[in-house]
């Protein structure tokens, strides 16, 4: 997928400091800048087909809703860790080269490096995976594809 073209569903993050949540992303991970709007604190990243943007809070209170109708989408009030109750796959050739860069790092991953198979309708798709919280606490779980059996 090239940049040009639009995903499908691209989350967008609110991060409480941008530029440590782009050396996660861009170090750790493996991301590249998209294109950025630094002026409103915001960058949009890439990994393969993946996509994803990050925009620093101004505030973590409930927006209202003049805020609201100029894009700030805060619901809710913010508490650390954000993003609780959702893990975002992000799909990787070489999730052992991102288990690396985190251990060179010292940044501990929830989950360890391991292989697990999930059932996908009549077939059994074979993956290698980890799972790590994000400076702000989302939980990414970069999973590499291996193999997929009927």
């Amino acid at each position: 997928m090239s940049l040009a073209q639009h995903a499908g569903l691209v989350p967008e993050l609110y991060v409480s400091d941008l530029a440590r949540s782009l050396r996660f992303y861009i170090d750790l991970l493996g991301f590249a800048v998209a294109y950025e709007r630094p002026e409103h604190r915001f960058a949009a990243l890439s990994l393969g087909a993946a996509r994803i943007m990050l925009e620093q809070l101004r505030a973590t209170t409930p927006a209202t809703s003049a805020e609201i109708a100029q894009g700030e989408w805060r619901t809710a009030t913010l508490e650390r860790p954000f993003g609780r109750g959702i893990n975002l796959e992000v799909a990787c050739d070489d999730v052992a080269a991102i288990a690396v860069r985190l251990a060179a790092a010292a940044y501990p991953a929830l989950v360890e490096l391991h292989e697990k198979s999930y059932r996908v309708g009549e077939n059994d798709v074979h993956v290698r995976q980890l799972v790590v919280a994000d400076p702000d606490g989302y939980l990414i779980r970069p999973s590499q594809r291996l193999a997929e059996h009927s």
